[in-house]
This record gives C-alpha cells, sequence and structure tokens, in this order.
C-alpha cells in the first residue's frame, strides 16, 4: 500500500487526500518527523502536537495565496513538509539546510520571517490591512501558542485587531492540558450556533430592526445586549477575547481532523477578528515527548528506542556554572532572587527553582516585563539576577534603559547563548548584546573566558550596587588551570607580556587566541596576550600599555563587529593616539545563517587557522584590514 506521505510533494496537494485518511497520514508525519528529527535534533515536542492543526490548515487554506502566520516559528514543521521541502527535511537546521524557522526566500508559503515569540497577531494584521487597502481576498491566519500569548506584543495585536473589524483569524494553540469531554460537548453546542449563518444572520437583522425603533428600541436593544453578556460570562470561557473584540471558538480538540476542518470551513466565510481555541498535546505520539515536554522542546540528535541523547556530554556548561554558582551564593545572600522568561532550565536555573521556590520567579515570555519586574526588586533592596538568552535581552532594551540603567538600579543581568548559538540560525544568534550594551551609561559588562571567571564575576556582579551584565555562550567551560582569579572591577588580566603584537581577548574566545598566540611565537614573534574581562569600563591601563608596547593590535570576539567590543578598542586608541594598527576580530554586518559553532567561526576566519592567516598576512605588510 502507497504510503499517503509519498503522494505529498508541493503545497496543495493534501487536498487530494481522502478525508477519512487523514489520520493515517498524520501518524505517517509524526514517524517521519521522528526519524529525521533523531538524527538532526530540533523542536520535537511542538511540531509533534500541532501535525492535525497544521493538516486542516492546509486542508481548509491555499498557503501559497493564503497568509498563515507561525508565531515564534518553531512549530512550522509540519507546514514545511506540506508545502514541498520534504525531501529536504535531513538538511534541517543543518549548515545551508532547511531552516527551523519559517523563511519567505525559502518558499513563497512562508508568509512572515520568525524566531521570536508573540509577534503573529501584530504581522497578520498588517497583512489583513495591507489586504483590505489593495483590494486582495486572501485569508489571514495567525496561529499563536499559550506560551507565546503571554507576551505583552501579543495583545497589542489582539487590542488593535479586536476594534479594527478587519477579517482575521487567530488561532491559539492551547497544549497545556488535555480536552474535558464535558466541556468539548457545551462547546461544540456554542460553535454550531455561533457559526450558523442562519443564527448570526437573524441577530444581525434584529439589532438592525431596533435600531430603527425610537427611544424604546435603543433600551430593548441595550436590555438584550446585557443579557447577552450575562450569558457569555456564564458559559464561555474566551470572555477576554469576545471583550476585546473577536468572536471566540473554542475549545476545539486540536487532534480530530473532522473538526477542526468543521470549524475552519464555517468561519472561513465570518467576517470581523475570530479567535479559534485549539487544545492540544504537546509531544503527541512520541511517549517520550509526551511525559517531558519541556525536556523535548528542542533536541539534539537522539535514540528512538530510548529517548537519549546521542551525543556526549562534553563537561559543565556555561549554564551550570552559572546555575550552581548563583545557589551558592544565594545560601550567602538572602537578598538574591532570579527571574527568568520562560527559560528556567535552558538557563540552568533548575537547582535554584528547587532550593529556592519563593525566591524564584518565572514570568512566562515577557522579557520587557521581567527587566522593569527587576527594577521593582531592585528598588527595594533585593538583588535580582535575570537569566536570559542574548537574542531574547534585545527585546527589553527600552526597560534597560531607562528602568534599570536611567536609576542606577542593581540588576544582574546573566546573559546565556552570547555568540554564535549554532543551528537556530539568524534569529537566534547572540552576537549582537555588546553593541546594544556598552554604550548604556551606569552599566558595567563583563566577559568570562572561563568557568573559574564566571564564578568570580557573578560574585563580584551580587555585591555591587549598580547594572552588571555578564556574558558567556552556549558551550562547554575550558580546562582551567591556575589559581582562582583575583578579578577588579575594569581591570583586565594580561597572560603573557609581550612586545610588538597585542592580542586582546573578549571573553570565550580565549581558546582560540591562546592558539594564535602560541603559533606567533614559533614564527618568532614575542606577542602579548591579553584576557580583557571587563568589555565596559575598559581597562585603559592596559590599553595605555598596550599601545605603547604595540604597533599591532588584534582584538577577538564573538559579536558583530560594528559597535563591537573592538570598535570600543580602537575608538579608546585613537584618543591616546595610537598611530599602528588594529584589526578587529568578529563578525561582519550581516545576520548569521545556522550552523554549528564551529562551522560558522570556520565559514567566517574566526577559527585559529582563519585569524592566524589573517595575521600572518597582515604581519607581512598588508595593513589595510
Amino acid at each position: 500500500m502507497e504510503r499517503l506521505l509519498g503522494r505529498i510533494n508541493k503545497a496543495n496537494d493534501i487536498k487530494n487526500i481522502e478525508k477519512s485518511m487523514l489520520p493515517v497520514l498524520a501518524k505517517e508525519i509524526r514517524d517521519f518527523m521522528l526519524e529525521n528529527i533523531s538524527n538532526t535534533g530540533g523542536h520535537l515536542a511542538s511540531n509533534l502536537g500541532i501535525v492535525e492543526l497544521t493538516m486542516a490548515l492546509h486542508y481548509c487554506f491555499n498557503p501559497e495565496k493564503d497568509r498563515i502566520v507561525w508565531d515564534v516559528g518553531h512549530q512550522a514543521y509540519v507546514h514545511k513538509i506540506l508545502t514541498g521541502r520534504k525531501e529536504q527535511f535531513n538538511t534541517l537546521r543543518q549548515l545551508d539546510g532547511l531552516s527551523g524557522f519559517p523563511k519567505p526566500c525559502e518558499s513563497v508559503c512562508d508568509a512572515f520571517a520568525a524566531g521570536h515569540s508573540s509577534t503573529s497577531i501584530s504581522a497578520a494584521l498588517g497583512m489583513a490591512v495591507a489586504r483590505d487597502l489593495s483590494g486582495g481576498d486572501e485569508k489571514v491566519v495567525a496561529v499563536i501558542g499559550d506560551g507565546s500569548i503571554t507576551g505583552g506584543l501579543a495583545y497589542e495585536g489582539l487590542n488593535n485587531a479586536g476594534r479594527s473589524n478587519t477579517n482575521i483569524i487567530v488561532i491559539l494553540n492551547d497544549n497545556q492540558m488535555s480536552i474535558s469531554t464535558n466541556v468539548g460537548a457545551v462547546s461544540k453546542h456554542l460553535n454550531d450556533l455561533r457559526t450558523d449563518k442562519a443564527y448570526l444572520n437573524a441577530k444581525e437583522g434584529v439589532h438592525k430592526f431596533l435600531d430603527r425603533v425610537p427611544v424604546v428600541g435603543k433600551k430593548i436593544d441595550r436590555a438584550i445586549e446585557v443579557a447577552k453578556d450575562g450569558v457569555k460570562y456564564m458559559f464561555v470561557a474566551g470572555i477576554m477575547f469576545e471583550e476585546l473584540g473577536f468572536r471566540y471558538i473554542g475549545p476545539v480538540d486540536g487532534h480530530d481532523t473532522d473538526s477542526l476542518i468543521d470549524v475552519l470551513e464555517k468561519v472561513k466565510s465570518l467576517s470581523g477578528p475570530i479567535l479559534i481555541h485549539v487544545k492540544t498535546v504537546k509531544g503527541k505520539g512520541y511517549k517520550y515527548a509526551e511525559n517531558l515536554p519541556c525536556q523535548y522542546h528542542g533536541v539534539g540528535c537522539f535514540d528512538l528506542k530510548t529517548g537519549k541523547p546521542k551525543a556526549k556530554a562534553l563537561g559543565p556548561s556555561y549554564s551550570k556554572v552559572f546555575g550552581d554558582t548563583l545557589v551558592k551564593l544565594a545560601e550567602k545572600n538572602k537578598k538574591i532572587v532570579a527571574i527568568s522568561a520562560a527559560m528556567i532550565s535552558g538557563t540552568g536555573l533548575d537547582g535554584f527553582q528547587i532550593k529556592f521556590p519563593k525566591r524564584m520567579f518565572d514570568v512566562a515570555i515577557a522579557e520587557q516585563h521581567a527587566v522593569t519586574f527587576a527594577a521593582g526588586l531592585a528598588a527595594r533592596g533585593l538583588t535580582p539576577v535575570f537569566a536570559v538568552y542574548s537574542t531574547f535581552l534585545q527585546r527589553a532594551y527600552d526597560q534597560i534603559v531607562h528602568d534599570v540603567c536611567l536609576q542606577n538600579l542593581h540588576v544582574v543581568f546573566a546573559i546565556d547563548r552570547a555568540g554564535i548559538v549554532g543551528a537556530d540560525g539568524e534569529t537566534h544568534q547572540g552576537i549582537f548584546d555588546i553593541s546594544f550594551l556598552a554604550h548604556i551609561p551606569n552599566l558595567t559588562f563583563m566577559a568570562p573566558s572561563n568557568g573559574e571567571e564566571l564564578r568570580v564575576m557573578l560574585k563580584l556582579a551580587c555585591d555591587m550596587n549598580s547594572p552588571v551584565a555578564l556574558r558567556y555562550p552556549r558551550d562547554s567551560v575550558p580546562d582551567y588551570i591556575g589559581e582562582k582569579p583575583n578579578i577588579e572591577i575594569g581591570k583586565s588580566n594580561i597572560i603573557n607580556h609581550g612586545e610588538d603584537i597585542a592580542i586582546i581577548c573578549c571573553g570565550a574566545m580565549m581558546d582560540k587566541c591562546e592558539k594564535l598566540y602560541e603559533a606567533l611565537k614559533n614564527d618568532g614573534y614575542n606577542p602579548m596576550l591579553v584576557d580583557a574581562r571587563f568589555i565596559k569600563p575598559l581597562d585603559m591601563d592596559m590599553l595605555k600599555y598596550v599601545c605603547e608596547k604595540c604597533g599591532f593590535i588584534f582584538t577577538c570576539e564573538d559579536n558583530l563587529k560594528t559597535g563591537g567590543f573592538g570598535s570600543i578598542v580602537k575608538d579608546s586608541a585613537i584618543t591616546l593616539g595610537y598611530k599602528g594598527v588594529i584589526y578587529n576580530f568578529g563578525f561582519d554586518d550581516k545576520f548569521i545563517e545556522q550552523g554549528t559553532r564551529e562551522q560558522l567561526f570556520k565559514r567566517y576566519s574566526l577559527d585559529f587557522e582563519g585569524m592566524y592567516e589573517t595575521v600572518s598576512y597582515i604581519l607581512k605588510g598588508n595593513n589595510n584590514g
């Protein structure tokens, strides 16, 4: 018997599958994803949970014309499989392979690029308004999860869409709990009533008739509205969305293709903003992902039979070192509290949560709120530590500037996933934080080069009384040999004194800089190697010494060159009257694609070999770098 998935080769092919066979196709899609993701890694649980909903959307809409906007986008794997990218799926999240997120440059069916949460409603509303202004007739659908809808931008979009009276469909994918049978029965009755054309026409006709009756008509109309509101508050779970201007439909079983298709077909002909509440099970169809959906949200390569990772642990990660250190500090310092934006485990705070549950605050996907919440805690004398991925901290830039730094409040920003992250690609690379933080007044900015420095810097940060940030990568900590580092605010560490050539390293690039130093020594040079430790304040005493001793200065960082650490060094050296050559190793002014850290460092000549070749070229008299 031919596999149904074999008949899906391009967009809209699903419409040729018999409706009764869609559950079989759903199982084939799950098996296909499991087989591939176990080899490539990726976002597993969210995609297993959205199979039937995605199939129903493609069955009822035309993705080449209609606009389906996926929030975050990490749950768009099924959408990609159904739109002609099935054969590329084994390259998912690999260098030059299929992206793990929607990308319009990949397919006309990808309506909007996404990688961060809570954007879909605003983007979809913009598309719907553009359609209305241009006289189009395409449908516009936003798919948003119950996690993403906690973000403030989602509510801004809901508020604007609800009062716009524009034709837009928002699907709320709720995977927090299973469907309740009795609620489902009441829901189905209400949904049938609400989507029945005769009912809707009759309701509109009554209002129009009453509006024509002077005085009394308005009073009767208002009385009916009050009675109707009372019924809504008694029976309708989506009253909040109704009050925002949406027609609420749900909950709908997100794994029942017949029900999903029935609801979608009915709402296609309705006007105005509509919100469909769909209940799904995260990790559906794979027992390990169903039982541990958070653990299987994003996975590396794993064994399908056991669910266990294939890769061997490479030692403690920076996140682990951070989390363990914070627990030890909090045992002695009762003022320390921790904040996460739905990333407790990812940022290494799970141990803190177990040890100090009342001092651990998960604010959900709400980075802006997290920063201002931290500012409020600091204003009353506590020491909040906000552990956050670099790529997500940029969402709260205004709050960092106005609510924390302007008031000089003691908030600690523990910036995880700084630098190249890898397979998540452009939307997740943490290569902007130096550029958008280093210029803010009152902020101290540190960059540890190993686990021991991170431990000492974190204690130093918690003992300060002003805003402070630490940045560290998604990586295992390098082996550290030596005494516990003595770190002073604003002071670097000259690891090896030398002359003529200085290598100034910012943070976790030290392993490459050490190799570069050794290679130059073997070539007969006497280079200087410096661990900057502080991005801000920059150690000016160190820089003066370097400028006096060296005619060549090479800086190294895993950030954009523009506005980065090297840019700060260059500007500062110029103010000192430096006349030598300064070359900044960093990423060019572009968004960096997906790939492993090693692959991307090599591609952009930021691995040891690439840096050595560049330095050798410059030292031979080619000083245009």
